[in-house]
């Protein structure tokens, strides 16, 4: 049985590992996957490689974006 201690310990773990990934956006192709899997069921998901490069070339065309420093 595990003790209190290390279940709250795993909690906040979980929790820094949430921050962490929102404040990066890692967590943007998951959510564009749930998304286009629940409004465009007949679309293919493109890959997260494919996605990422998809996101960086938006990002790069759009002006408001500014420069990049890397």
């Amino acid at each position: 049985m595990r003790s209190a201690l290390t279940r709250a310990a795993n909690r906040l773990v979980g929790g820094v590992r949430w921050y962490v990934r929102e404040l990066m956006d890692e967590s943007a192709y998951d959510r564009y996957v749930t998304h286009a899997r629940r409004n465009h069921p007949e679309a293919e998901v493109p890959s997260r490689r494919d996605f990422e490069r998809m996101r960086t070339d938006r990002q790069e065309a759009d002006p408001r974006q500014g420069f990049r420093c890397c």
